[in-house]
């Protein structure tokens, strides 16, 4: 697994490489806090273009940083799901929490 990040204002941007499953989940989860922890995100965008599969650990990843950040008003936008990882998003209900972009 591996996860490039870029800030671009008050935006962090992530990208997902790999599989974010059982086996990487800790590790992008502790990633994803540690960048989170800097001042002034407003918005999240996580790219999964290059996501090749994700299970239910994944998911539990997701909610996890989405209740991290609600109390502080920051939105998710999940960019470019390859079309299997889509399908366990949307069967998830997580695009009832964070918002499908592009």
């Amino acid at each position: 697994m591996k996860i490039e990040h870029y800030r671009k204002s008050d935006e962090l941007h992530v990208k997902l490489c790999g599989e974010l499953d059982e086996h990487h989940s800790a590790y992008v989860r502790m990633s994803l806090d540690s960048l989170l922890d800097s001042d002034g995100v407003k918005r999240l965008y996580i790219d999964m273009s290059e996501l090749a599969f994700m299970d239910s650990t994944g998911i539990g990843v997701l909610i996890g940083r989405y209740k991290r950040l609600k109390p502080r008003g920051v939105p998710i936008y999940i960019e470019s799901p390859p079309p299997a990882v889509d399908r366990v998003l949307g069967l998830s209900g997580i695009y009832n929490i964070m918002i499908k972009a592009g």
